[in-house]
């Protein structure tokens, strides 16, 4: 696999001029944990940035019964790659289709690259965040506020596990 470094250049996420509204309703991203060599990824159209504990984070969440969610549980760290909309076809099949039944990079032609810290963005993406986890957790029934919430998004009860990880690294496509 090759570096990150020779598609991207890394920039200060304070430069971004995204709508991170559009991206995550509009575009989707795909979140990926675990290693080269093992991983997996799933498109993901939930999650947020902004400033936590003095720092740049993305929370992003992920189903226990996803295939990702045992490398994120095993990772420190995961990405969220940001594509063209041209990519949409692409990142149906990463959300509809499960890792553990298909091999989703040669499904669907997504070229693996290796950020900083080891892990997996792809040459494809116009947008890669590196991000270190700092805190996991899961969402609770009881929590809900509004309960009509969690009964129309959790009618098995499989409440999402969100990570919040700090932003270590922006990459944009070069």
């Amino acid at each position: 696999m090759k570096s990150i470094d020779i598609m991207f250049h890394r920039t200060n996420v304070k430069r971004l001029n995204d709508n991170f509204f559009k991206i995550l309703d509009d575009e989707w991203m795909l979140v990926t944990a675990g290693r080269p060599g093992d991983f997996n990824m799933m498109t993901a159209s939930w999650g947020t940035t902004g400033i936590l504990w003095n720092m740049p984070v993305a929370i992003c969440f992920i189903r226990p019964n996803r295939y990702t969610f045992q490398f994120a549980e095993k990772s420190d760290y995961y990405t969220l790659s940001f594509f063209e909309s041209s990519y949409r076809k692409i990142l149906n099949i990463c959300g509809t289709r499960s890792g553990r039944d298909i091999d989703k990079i040669r499904e669907t032609g997504l070229v693996p690259v290796i950020t900083e810290y080891e892990n997996i963005g792809y040459e494809q993406a116009r947008m890669v965040m590196e991000c270190k986890i700092l805190y996991a957790d899961y969402l609770e029934e009881r929590h809900f506020i509004i309960s009509e919430i969690a009964r129309k998004n959790y009618l098995s009860k499989d409440f999402h596990r969100f990570y919040i990880g700090e932003i270590v690294n922006c990459y944009l496509k070069s």
